[in-house]
């Protein structure tokens, strides 16, 4: 198994991409800490994870809280004794026209989307520096190499995650951590199906319309990207023995934006 023993936490867990991921790290053999801000969901997931592979915990997390990050953190390295890899994953979305976004919801995204990776990345790499090395992944987007309507907030935490993962693979490489982006197209997540109506009323478009020619217009083939399509690449980057893949950052998005 690829992840036999490691510890992973993986933040927004409690449904959706990081729950698949959780699933596929403890199908390979992980120790998985299911953070959510929702613990009830949380604790669902992890007694459903570990019915098959019973190596799964749940922890109450607010990504923009700081003692809330370290406590939960420090639950899991007391329950399993370090932590090898991280996956950000905990994300929302709001959508405005820029000249209509409010100031207070700008800043939500940001919190959750950029303080959430700095506060959990920065609780968790004592833990990887002090056992020799690990893995960061963040959950970026395309959004984080391209820009779309009503998105700003977005668009902007989704490059700053970028820029974060790159400053980390440079100062975790002695001590042999990596880290390294997901860069996911359209996954029909709840988040995601949130934003369908809301950009059909944006845009005046009817939401089979937002579907086909904007969400899915650039793909190769029309179809949306999967959780555990995005869980494979999460699996790669966490499994990944060397320092050669670092710093980088991988689109999984049916062809939507090539590079």
């Amino acid at each position: 198994m690829k992840l036999d023993g490691k510890v992973a936490i993986v933040t927004g867990a409690a449904s959706g991409i990081g729950k698949e991921v959780a699933r596929t790290f403890a199908r390979e053999g992980a120790h998985v800490v299911i953070a959510d801000l929702d613990l009830k969901q949380a604790q669902a997931a992890a007694a459903e994870i570990g019915k098959a592979e019973p190596k799964a915990m749940a922890v109450a997390m607010d990504v923009t809280d700081e003692q809330g990050v370290n406590r939960g953190v420090e639950a899991a390295v007391s329950k399993f004794g370090t932590i090898d890899v991280l996956v950000s994953n905990a994300g929302i979305q709001i959508v405005h026209p820029l000249e209509e976004f409010p100031f207070g919801e700008w800043k939500r995204m940001l919190a959750i989307h950029l303080d959430g990776a700095f506060l959990t990345t920065k609780a968790c790499l004592p833990h990887m520096y002090r056992s020799g090395g690990g893995s960061i992944i963040y959950m970026g987007s395309v959004h984080s190499k391209e820009a779309s309507l009503l998105k700003a907030a977005y668009v902007t935490a989704k490059h700053g995650l970028i820029g974060l993962a790159k400053v980390v693979a440079k100062e975790g490489a002695k001590h042999g951590v990596r880290a390294n982006v997901i860069c996911p197209g359209f996954v029909k997540t709840p988040l995601v199906e949130k934003q369908i109506p809301e950009q059909a009323r944006d845009l005046g478009l009817t939401e089979e319309q937002v579907v086909k020619q904007v969400m899915l217009k650039e793909t190769v083939d029309g179809e949306f990207t999967t959780t555990l399509d995005v869980a494979e690449v999460a699996l790669l980057f966490a499994s990944f023995p060397s320092n050669a893949l670092t710093g980088q950052s991988l689109v999984v998005s049916h062809g939507w934006f090539m590079q």
